[in-house]
């Protein structure tokens, strides 16, 4: 049997510094030691980022059994991921079609973790289109973890995206999902590591 690894996507504008990837990682260390995990500071630009997965992916698929947690945009590329791979995933919140949303962040940004300032522009917008996977081939890949009041993006498309998946739909919270801390050994049990 392969060893374990799981591969923690961060979202816009966030990195591996982010709550939810500290809390896998202290899961990890304290229960699950066994569990390789790999959260990467990925590029601001979509192509880039996705390249840089798929390095991951391609250094590591041979030789562990591959669980994905992706959180917002990293959701975005769970699914590409899975599309191509698949890996189960557990998206938190994810962005479903995060091209449309993106339109409103053209211009200057500046990553809040990093301190890093970049300009986004249409071109990334249609970056992040050609990752498109608008139908999710198979539903019990996937386990969302979904908050109602998410400020940022609209928690109906991603209940309606992965019908037939698991689902969690908590009234409340937010786009950082609240008590996140709840979940970690559930996780790891759905993702089979």
């Amino acid at each position: 049997m392969k060893p374990s690894l799981l591969l923690y996507i961060h979202g816009f504008n966030s990195s591996p510094l982010s709550h939810k990837a500290n809390v896998m990682k202290e899961y990890c260390q304290a229960k699950r030691p066994d569990i390789k995990l790999v959260t990467p500071r990925l590029p601001c630009f979509p192509q880039r980022a996705a390249q840089q997965l798929l390095d991951i992916v391609n250094q590591y698929k041979d030789d562990y059994t591959i669980g994905l947690v992706g959180s917002s945009l990293g959701g975005y590329m769970s699914m590409w991921l899975n599309a191509q791979f698949g890996f189960k995933a557990v998206v938190v919140n994810p962005a479903v079609k995060p091209y449309e949303l993106l339109v409103d962040y053209l211009g200057e940004q500046e990553n809040p973790y990093t301190k890093e300032r970049y300009l986004l522009e249409a071109k990334h917008i249609e970056e992040l289109r050609a990752l498109d996977t608008p139908y999710i081939e198979t539903p019990s890949d996937f386990w969302l973890l979904q908050q109602t009041e998410d400020e940022v993006l609209d928690y109906k498309q991603a209940v309606e995206h992965f019908s037939g998946a698991k689902q969690n739909v908590e009234q409340g919270g937010d786009h950082s999902f609240i008590d996140f801390e709840r979940y970690p050994a559930q996780i790891i049990e759905f993702l089979q590591l």
